[in-house]
């Protein structure tokens, strides 16, 4: 199990960084994820947002991860979130992994992202153009 990268910050997040990283000779398959701000949401547009992540987020981030990297087929993973204001176009969310071949390289990821926007503590607040906002996945 290697875990390359597992971070919470509210650094700008690097994809290539994270698919560099997990590199590894014998993987035939690197895939990886880039969650994107976009400028709307259910038909509202969004001028900007910022995420709070909870004092436990880069722990549970670093359990989501190497339960994924437990996984024999993995050969590595690399994920990072970020907290803090973003605006459109920033990465929020960016995920690697690394396996012998490319169906197991898709699945591993897939999981990696789904479970980290399942279970980890961090929350988005979105502002709206029209001067509303409101709480994302907020306990």
């Amino acid at each position: 199990m290697v875990i390359l990268i597992g971070a919470v910050t509210d650094q700008p997040l690097d994809l290539a960084a994270h698919e560099a990283a997990v590199a590894d000779h014998r993987a035939g398959a690197v895939v990886s994820f880039a969650g994107v701000v976009r400028d709307h949401d259910h038909g509202r547009a969004v001028a900007s947002l910022e995420y709070e992540g909870h004092p436990s987020a880069e722990r549970v981030l670093r359990e989501v991860a190497a339960e994924i990297a437990a996984d024999p087929a993995v050969y590595a993973v690399a994920v990072s979130h970020r907290i803090g204001p973003l605006a459109i176009g920033d990465a929020a969310l960016v995920a690697a992994v690394s396996t012998a071949h490319r169906a197991a390289a898709f699945a591993a990821c897939a999981r990696l992202v789904d479970e980290v926007k399942a279970r980890l503590p961090i929350w988005k607040r979105q502002v709206f153009h029209d001067g509303t906002e409101e709480w994302v996945n907020c306990p």
